[in-house]
């Protein structure tokens, strides 16, 4: 009997602690009915071949079950979205390298073979327990209880997959993760078809933009640079004065500034999806759909401002690795990482600061000719420690030694992640120093010939915004020229460095930023203007 309760526990903790995780609620989420079921089937089953072979089977649908739950329970909050095993497995190498830029590799390394070693010892005590060297008899009592709740648990099952609950906080996580995952498999293969077909059948050519012939064109990430750092009060009194100052600095400067927003296609993390949607004007919301559009040779805006004359640019300093995918885009020049000569410290995750990035970019990376630059700042990215200050003469940054003070300054990661109020009061900081470094320099760099696009590549994690945070981003268009920001009032934008914050729910997707560009600069909307200017104009007398 005390072998078929510690199994029925073990097993039923199992399957029901990533529940717990996931939604947060104990009291609804006590027993699977699979462990009912499992648990007296193996211990009645005659022993022999075919009962381990049965007790290996369910034992690894029962880690591989609980695994996913697992996962799907890390995604929802990281991602605000469920596992989706189709094109989630990828993303283990990107996870990975996080670990390694937030706690080393050495600990990350440990930290993966933990987790393998923590499946492998589930497993091996699972079947441990699920194979007694004799089976239960039901002529005894331990059988005829095991028999007895085997029936129940079956009926109880049987009647939950037909909509009958009898148990409130009863549950089939095997069953029911199965079955999601598999619907899953199969819609996202149909969408991977149907996003094929759509790419061959229309496909969006190169259009030059001679609109914007000869300008340079700026179009700057900021990393997790959501809208809750506007709307969600705990995040708005830190980000709202930054704002002002910005857009009063700008005036003085005679630079003009609107703002709105773009809905982001990801939440939490996977940025070069963001990136991948405003340069292809697709919706590139998962990692095959992003690999998918690159293999197709789709063009993106790289190859509208390549025909319109423009050197394009990738400025990249969080990517320490080979990125054939900036080969893939086809730029010009890319600027990894390791091709920024930064002599400071590295910050964590973060590589080097945004104001040395921006500064070096200015310096070496501008250039006489036009220019359209990609550029993906980086300092707003989690763990978000430590907090730099902006510093006032750019003069003094040069190789970046003068950063060494905060390649130790505040508390490390794994001091300051055990306080989520402190992590939200960091996350704060973080973007406010990144959108202020970013109005900084749109002072030193924009002009009447640049065209400067500032936006958020996604909301952060739900842990910072919550559950249901609108997807939507900010975006302010910076120019010394109003003919270049006009445009983007017609599409909705408003005067100033503050969006029309109760339009959140309609803002349109992040894709239509280069259909929109299409639409203002390109040959059609130049030749509309042309003609209007052209155009005579007929005058009527007025009668006194």
């Amino acid at each position: 009997m005390s072998r078929l309760i510690l199994t029925l526990l073990i097993l039923n903790f199992l399957l029901i602690v990533p529940l717990w995780w996931r939604f947060g609620d104990i009291s609804t989420h006590l027993l699977a009915w699979e462990a009912l079921i499992i648990t007296p089937l193996m211990l009645l089953l005659p022993a022999g071949r075919a009962r381990r072979i049965v007790a290996i089977g369910l034992v690894c649908w029962v880690v591989l079950a609980t695994a996913a739950n697992l996962g799907t329970a890390a995604t929802q909050m990281a991602f605000a979205r469920p596992l989706n095993l189709y094109f989630d497995v990828p993303l283990l190498r990107s996870i990975y390298h996080l670990l390694v830029g937030n706690v080393g590799q050495l600990l990350a390394v440990c930290a993966m073979l933990a987790g393998v070693a923590l499946l492998l010892a589930i497993t091996l005590i699972l079947v441990r327990l699920l194979l007694p060297p004799v089976a239960y008899s039901v002529k005894r009592l331990p059988g005829a209880v095991a028999l007895t709740l085997l029936i129940i648990a079956t009926t109880s099952a049987a009647l939950e997959l037909n909509g009958i609950r009898l148990v409130d906080s009863a549950r089939l996580p095997m069953v029911d993760t199965t079955r999601f995952q598999w619907q899953q498999m199969t819609d996202t293969h149909a969408a991977r078809l149907a996003f094929t077909a759509q790419l061959e059948a229309a496909p969006l050519e190169a259009q030059p933009l001679p609109g914007l012939e000869g300008r340079n064109v700026l179009l700057t990430f900021i990393e997790s640079y959501g809208i809750s750092a506007l709307d969600n009060p705990r995040y708005s009194g830190v980000l709202l004065p930054t704002l002002a100052e910005m857009q009063q600095r700008l005036d003085e400067r005679d630079l003009h500034v609107v703002s709105g927003m773009l809905a982001a296609p990801i939440r939490g993390g996977q940025s070069w999806l963001a990136h991948a949607t405003a340069l292809s004007g697709r919706w590139i919301d998962n990692q095959l759909w992003y690999r998918l559009m690159l293999d197709s040779g789709h063009s993106t805006l790289i190859d509208d401002f390549r025909a319109t004359g423009q050197r394009t640019l990738s400025v990249m300093p969080a990517i320490t690795l080979a990125w054939p995918e900036g080969e893939a885009y086809g730029f010009d020049e890319i600027a990894a990482a390791n091709d920024i000569a930064y002599a400071g410290p590295a910050l964590n995750w973060v590589t080097m600061p945004d104001q040395f990035t921006l500064d070096y970019t200015q310096r070496y990376l501008l250039g006489e000719t036009p220019v359209f630059a990609q550029l993906a700042l980086i300092s707003s990215h989690a763990p978000w420690t430590p907090i730099l200050p902006v510093l006032e003469d750019w003069s003094s940054i040069g190789d970046g030694h003068i950063f060494a003070p905060w390649g130790s300054a505040g508390d490390p990661p794994e001091v300051l992640w055990q306080d989520i109020e402190r992590i939200r009061d960091h996350y704060a900081w973080s973007v406010d120093y990144a959108v202020k470094v970013t109005g900084r320099w749109a002072e030193r760099v924009v002009d009447d010939n640049t065209l400067m696009i500032v936006l958020g590549d996604h909301q952060a994690a739900p842990l910072i915004t919550g559950d249901d945070a609108s997807a939507a981003v900010p975006v302010h268009i910076i120019s010394g020229d109003p003919e270049l920001v006009a445009p983007f009032i017609k599409r909705g934008f408003v005067p100033g460095t503050l969006p029309a914050l109760e339009e959140v729910s309609s803002a349109p997707r992040m894709s239509q930023l280069r259909h929109w560009l299409h639409a203002d600069f390109g040959e059609l909307a130049v030749g509309v203007a042309a003609d209007s200017r052209l155009a005579p104009v007929s005058k009527t007398r007025t009668q006194q």
